[in-house]
């Protein structure tokens, strides 16, 4: 399968080295299926790439990848993969706080990128631009529906969960998919875990908080209040029980995010949550997790274009919600997870014989 790219920053980088890695080692830990929806990692294939980071565009995305300001953990060679990153659109991609950091260059529009996913043959392009990037995200968006590409939506900006562009794909007879990828193992899924085993259990939540800390790009981002409101909104929607019903009120969810450069691509998250037990006895739990940060979402991504390529496959538009309930935050039609497992039972079996 052909895959596109928008942004080489840290989560691209983990994302080419695993589809390296685990071509190489497909039995290594670390992978949630090994292969997905009939595919295996070695079927992914990259074809084009795009970037407004003046220092990235030019390079073959196997080189781009270790430019800074990356700072992505390395753990794997790539060799060089004859994709060229290419100027993309700039728009609203590029916050007061990393565009101190980059010379930003995006001179491109719409029809240049549609037209160069359809010279590369790309199939599913995954939207990787920085949180609260809502103009360029739609921009993007447009040019995969005029290229009649698949589109991953991995940031919060609203796509998925917009009725126009569900329309305008399902129309088009394309999947979409989003909005704000999950991580295979990361703060939100811990979070919810625990909101819903206490409500399981008798227990009244009051409040909870995540606080996050990291030394990426993605946090430099969210260092500008506005970027970190599209991502405190699709963290406190991820916290749903098992019927899909938002357990804490928004209200009651705090979130922030701290940028400490010496944390690199780590991320630290400290959760905090209370309520009531039995007899209105007070119930405090807090929790610290240490993970590295892109490559606990690359897993989902390697899924994700696995699950559309299917979609392609078979005809399938519109936002598979299965498939986004189990590897989004913010989706138009949350479930439980067993409901989202059931379903995708369902979509699986349109490809046995």
């Amino acid at each position: 399968m052909n895959v596109g790219l928008v942004g080489i920053g840290n989560c691209t980088s983990s994302l080419v080295q695993g589809v390296a890695h685990y071509t190489a080692h497909p039995d290594a830990p670390g992978l949630t299926l090994p292969v997905c929806a009939g595919y295996a990692v070695s079927d992914v294939r990259f074809t084009a790439a795009f970037d407004v980071d003046a220092a990235k565009i030019g390079l073959d995305l196997a080189e781009a990848i270790w430019t800074g300001p990356n700072n992505a953990t390395r753990f794997a060679e790539v060799p060089p993969l004859g994709v060229p990153v290419v100027e993309g659109v700039l728009s609203d991609g590029v916050g007061r706080r990393v565009g101190e950091r980059i010379t930003a260059r995006g001179t491109a529009d719409v029809e240049a990128i549609a037209a160069h996913l359809e010279r590369t043959g790309t199939e599913v392009l995954v939207n990787f631009v920085p949180a609260g990037s809502q103009q360029a995200s739609e921009c993007y968006a447009e040019a995969a529906l005029l290229a009649g590409c698949a589109f991953v939506n991995c940031i919060p900006s609203v796509i998925a969960r917009s009725p126009h562009w569900v329309e305008r794909f399902t129309a088009a007879g394309l999947p979409l998919l989003g909005d704000d990828l999950k991580s295979q193992f990361g703060a939100t899924l811990v979070h919810r875990a625990l909101v819903e085993l206490l409500a399981a259990n008798g227990v009244r939540l009051r409040n909870t908080y995540q606080l996050l800390a990291g030394g990426n790009m993605d946090f430099v981002n969210l260092q500008d209040p506005e970027r970190l409101r599209t991502k405190q909104e699709t963290k406190a929607g991820g916290l749903r029980g098992a019927d899909g019903d938002t357990l804490l009120p928004p209200e009651q969810v705090h979130v922030g995010a701290d940028y400490i450069p010496f944390l690199a691509d780590r991320k630290l998250a400290v959760i905090r949550i209370e309520g009531e037990g039995f007899g209105g006895t007070p119930v405090e739990v807090d929790l610290r997790l240490n993970v590295d940060d892109s490559p606990s979402g690359a897993g989902n991504v390697l899924d994700a274009v696995r699950y559309l390529k299917f979609a392609l496959d078979h005809g399938l538009a519109g936002v598979l919600d299965p498939v986004a309930a189990r590897l989004m935050k913010a989706v138009p039609n949350p479930m439980g997870e067993g409901a989202a497992a059931a379903g995708l039972r369902e979509l699986l079996a349109l490809g046995r014989p």
